[in-house]
């Protein structure tokens, strides 16, 4: 994987963690706290999910052959998982759910539901899988799938610890606008899983 490979791979890991939509949601989950305990819940989190994204990124394929579980399998599956994501983004329903977890967790929320299941959930685990799964990866593409994971993961840290003004800048419209968007780009990219599974398996 060269660095124009890490593109769509830096997409993929964008639109699934969403870290735009993470910060309002973030502001909720955070309300009535000091700025000082804000950035501890902010790094907190970010620090949880790191661990786990490089842990299924490195011995995701080892847990799937445990369970026998193809590679082909497991990239048609996250791909319908991560073509629901979309979904609920494109109407609303991830946001909805989120805030429903925003209301019911509000003390300490970095480790749940902030790094599990809002940053590292099953669509970022299940990429992570798939990215550092790939046909013909060595170790330097495995090793650069997991910087553009950091990269996202630093995002979502710029982001939350951000939030507020980045709310007022874009306000309730442009927030949806931009879901949207990534909705419809996580689509595409959950399509293509599936059709890389199925060409996998020699079925087109």
């Amino acid at each position: 994987m060269d660095l124009a490979a890490a593109i769509p791979a830096f997409v993929a890991l964008f639109v699934v963690i969403d870290p735009v939509g993470l910060a309002p949601i973030f502001i909720a989950l955070t309300a009535g706290q000091s700025a000082g305990r804000r950035r501890a819940i902010a790094f907190r989190s970010v620090i949880v999910a790191l661990g786990i994204l490089t842990l299924f990124g490195i011995a995701g394929e080892a847990v799937l052959a445990f369970l026998g579980i193809s590679m082909p399998a497991f990239r048609m599956a996250g791909g319908i998982l991560l073509f629901l994501t979309a979904l609920d983004m494109l109407f609303e329903r991830r946001t909805q759910r989120r805030e429903g977890k925003a209301d019911a967790h509000a003390e300490d929320p970095s480790v749940f539901p902030l790094a599990i299941p809002l940053i590292a959930g099953p669509g970022s685990i299940a990429t992570m899988i798939l990215l550092a799964g790939a046909d013909g990866a060595e170790p330097l593409d495995i090793l650069l799938v997991h910087l553009v994971m950091v990269a996202v993961l630093a995002l979502v840290l710029v982001l939350c610890l951000l939030a507020a003004p980045i709310e007022r800048l874009l306000g309730r419209t442009g927030i949806v606008v931009v879901t949207r968007l990534l909705g419809m780009l996580l689509a595409a990219l959950s399509v293509q899983f599936v059709i890389d599974g199925l060409r996998d398996l020699q079925v087109i």
